[in-house]
């Protein structure tokens, strides 16, 4: 079984919120355990702010099929890839996130942008019976 979730939103951090209770609520549905869920959100919080990035909107994909969860973000400025394998100033970076979080994660050129694309195995919680 796969399930996709396309979510597109205004580049202002007054929506990012959404983007985050979107993902919570996947993560409800599918019965993910916390430590998936945060670290989906954690990655939102690195890529979402990003202002450098090109275009009015943002766009969250995420699937889930077969325990792996799939998604991209995007479209980001050509940059983005080497942005991400800066390290900030206390040694941590947005690369050293995405690939503590991430089993995968890749920067890939899609109609003249930059998307994020990321792979995770995720864990559904057993149902009590």
């Amino acid at each position: 079984m796969s399930d996709e979730i396309v979510l597109t939103l205004p580049r202002d951090r007054r929506f990012y919120d959404i983007a985050h209770l979107v993902v919570g609520g996947l993560a409800a549905r599918l019965n993910l355990t916390v430590d998936n869920l945060a670290d989906l959100q954690l990655a939102l919080a690195g890529l979402l702010p990003r202002r450098e990035a090109g275009g009015e909107e943002v766009t969250v994909v995420l699937r889930v099929e077969d325990g792996l969860l799939d998604g991209r973000i995007g479209p980001f400025d050509a940059g983005i890839a080497a942005e991400l394998d800066r390290v900030g100033g206390d040694g941590v970076g947005t690369h050293h996130v995405l690939s503590t979080v991430f089993d995968s994660y890749r920067v890939a050129r899609e109609d003249d942008a930059a998307w994020v694309h990321f792979s995770k195995a995720v864990t559904a919680v057993p149902e009590e019976t």
